[in-house]
């Protein structure tokens, strides 16, 4: 089942508006998106968190507060967590794939498949995530 949506993640490009400034190399803005999320995440900060999806994201929410409030249920690993590491990435045309490892407080290993994407007026959002335990990806 993940190996499917893994794949479909790194093999699926969509465009959308707005962005954010990029440098040379685009793993390098696709980490820099996901790093500032994370951060925003841990500040509870719904509105700065928000700003780095793409809007086929962001049009799954209401709004920023709603969006929060998602992850922190359905992502907490990602939402909370002891550690963090950076995995793999890949890159085709537009779009990056990026594996991020999360240690929950529990101690318990998750992986993440981000997919973040150029946007049409330049710079990168995150268009995509799926999450699970470490253990339960078959890739």
């Amino acid at each position: 089942m993940f190996r499917s949506l893994a794949l479909g993640l790194l093999l699926s490009v969509s465009a959308s508006p707005v962005c954010f400034a990029q440098t040379d190399s685009p793993m390098a803005d696709a980490r820099h998106i996901i790093e500032q999320q994370l951060a925003a995440f841990e500040r509870d900060d719904a509105v700065e968190a928000y700003s780095y999806n793409a809007p086929e994201i962001q049009a799954l929410f209401p709004g920023p507060n709603e969006f929060l409030t998602a992850v922190a249920a359905a992502y907490a690993p990602m939402h909370r967590h002891r550690s963090v590491e950076f995995g793999p990435a890949a890159e085709q045309n537009d779009m990056v794939a990026e594996t991020v490892i999360f240690t929950d407080d529990d101690g318990q290993v998750w992986t993440a498949l981000y997919k973040v994407e150029k946007q049409p007026k330049g710079g990168w959002k995150i268009s995509g995530c799926a999450l699970a335990k470490a253990d339960q990806w078959d890739v």
